[in-house]
């Protein structure tokens, strides 16, 4: 009889694996076998699940693993974006919590680097499926590009005390935070399924996106996720303010409840189950506004002021690459009359508006760039310059400072003239997204899209964004101070407007303490 047992269970090992074998396309991650699209060389995944759905009792709550399925699961069309006041490409809904995957890998032994991409919008917006995001590009220089959702808004930020009293963790808030998290432990389950090294992650982001990347270098919840950061228009070394401005949006747990009671209270709800109830339709304002759209310190995914984190070590210490662009200002001060921004820069800076108005002037007719410039640097350059002056200074991973100044030469007489480059426009350049039969795309842009894309793949690949056929980017230090000037052409220069960001230290050092967080009501 025992002469029989091996053969028997040869033929059923075999059939088994018969049954399970993969067709051209498909992977098995934890949860079930996903069928994607082969595209020009590429195995492209789209809305695979990383959580459970957050709605009915899981909405304000941390993601939830997502369930299993049976048999083959198509993942060809992106999923919703989050609720929010726009239209996303791919529509909206509470059921948004997906990711895509570009990979250019042939089979599941090759352990390629992974760039995970995490939108903007303001903590209010935000899609994967957004054209300009396509993954193609850059997956075809040699990663497994993943990008990933989270919520937004009131949905995925909004505090409030009964969330609190329910949570394990004692805090509420920052889901979306912890969306990106358990994308992040998802990746590190399941990448290598799709030709992924999980040992060599890099997350990236913009605007909000990059604040994300900020964030989750400093997030001891992230520790372990990823081996690399990029940031782009990013950075949230402020202290907390409870009245927000860009650059200065974090606010206390408390603070954060006391508004999400207000927040439930203007929709007649009077306790969290009535708020749970409410459709999520009627949570979401048309634009982009607070209470309960952005992140905050809650000691739990985010311990603290970063800036006070980065001085003690508390922070992953991986490579990072950041920066920002020349004019994110004319996206963000839309007061043109000198007088007027004046008085605004006084209610926002107090004792320091006019040491800041002498470093970044105002002008006399209309604000110019220099004025401009306060506005970027209180929202972005003096972040990066922060970030990359505490990391060079108290860590042991590098850190690659850039500066994005790509733009047209406007005519004298355009509107435009003496404009830099707007906040945003920098993403299309990284995703390889410019159009080249354009008349108005020149040479210089292809050659600096070009550029950063094969800078961002290589600091993926490698933690140093150098390669062959690039101009030599070193990394950043408080004594050489080199930044990479990311327009014309890719070459060195001084850190942007130093001086009048060191009269902005003496702001957020001076908003660091008691006496500045009890002035800034």
């Amino acid at each position: 009889m025992k002469k029989y047992i091996c053969p028997v269970i040869g033929l059923l090992m075999i059939m088994l694996n018969a049954c399970t074998s993969l067709e051209p396309g498909q992977v098995k991650v934890q949860e079930g076998i996903l069928q994607g699209v082969e595209e020009d060389g590429l195995t492209v995944f789209k809305g695979v699940p990383f959580a459970a759905t957050p709605v009915g009792d899981l909405r304000w709550k941390a993601p939830q693993p997502a369930g299993k399925w049976k048999g083959v699961k198509e993942a060809k069309e992106f999923a919703p974006a989050p609720m929010q006041g726009g239209n996303p490409p791919s529509g909206k809904s509470e059921d948004c919590l997906y990711l895509n995957v570009w990979t250019p890998a042939k089979s599941a032994e090759e352990k390629i680097p992974v760039l995970v991409w995490i939108y903007g919008g303001g903590f209010s917006f935000g899609s994967t499926s957004e054209p300009v995001y396509d993954g193609a590009a850059l997956a075809k220089k040699g990663v497994v590009l993943v990008s990933i959702a989270y919520r937004v808004g009131q949905l995925g930020f909004l505090s409030h005390p009964e969330l609190t009293a329910e949570s394990t963790d004692g805090v509420s808030g920052n889901y979306g935070l912890l969306d990106q998290i358990a994308a992040l432990k998802w990746i590190q389950t399941n990448i290598a399924a799709f030709g992924g090294n999980p040992n060599k992650v890099t997350i990236f982001g913009e605007s909000a996106g990059a604040i994300s990347v900020s964030m989750l270098c400093a997030s001891p919840l992230a520790k372990g996720l990823f081996h690399g950061a990029i940031s782009q228009s990013g950075g949230s070394f402020g202290p907390t303010r409870p009245t927000t401005y860009p650059g200065e949006n974090m606010k206390t747990l408390k603070q954060a409840e006391a508004d999400g009671i207000a927040y439930a209270q203007q929709h007649g709800a009077a306790s969290l189950a009535e708020l749970r109830q409410l459709p999520a339709e009627k949570l979401i304002p048309a634009g982009w506004t607070m209470p309960g759209g952005w992140p905050i310190v809650d000691g739990h995914v985010i311990m603290g002021d970063q800036y006070k984190l980065y001085q003690e070590g508390k922070y992953n210490d991986v490579p990072v690459l950041i920066g920002y662009n020349s004019d994110e200002g004319a996206s963000f001060m839309w007061e043109k009359n000198p007088q007027v921004a004046a008085e605004n820069v006084k209610g926002r800076f107090g004792q320091f508006a006019d040491s800041l108005i002498m470093a970044y002037p105002l002008g006399e007719e209309s604000v110019p760039k220099t004025g401009r410039d306060l506005m970027r640097d209180a929202a972005f350059g003096w972040h990066t310059w922060s970030w990359a002056r505490l990391q060079s200074q108290g860590g042991k991973s590098d850190v690659y400072y850039y500066y994005f100044d790509q733009h047209p030469d406007y005519p004298k007489d355009s509107p435009q003239f003496g404009y830099g480059s707007p906040h945003g426009q920098d993403v299309a350049y990284v995703f390889q997204k410019l159009d080249a039969s354009n008349p108005h795309t020149s040479e210089s842009d292809i050659e600096i899209s070009r550029a950063m894309g094969d800078y961002w793949v290589n600091f993926t690949k490698y933690g140093n964004p150098n390669g062959e056929g690039l101009p030599e980017w070193p990394a950043f230090n408080d004594d050489t101070k080199q930044v990479m000037y990311l327009g014309s052409t890719p070459h060195l220069g001084p850190v942007p407007s130093e001086e009048s960001l060191k009269v902005l230290d003496t702001y957020f050092e001076w908003r660091r303490t008691s006496n500045g967080e009890a002035w800034a009501k």
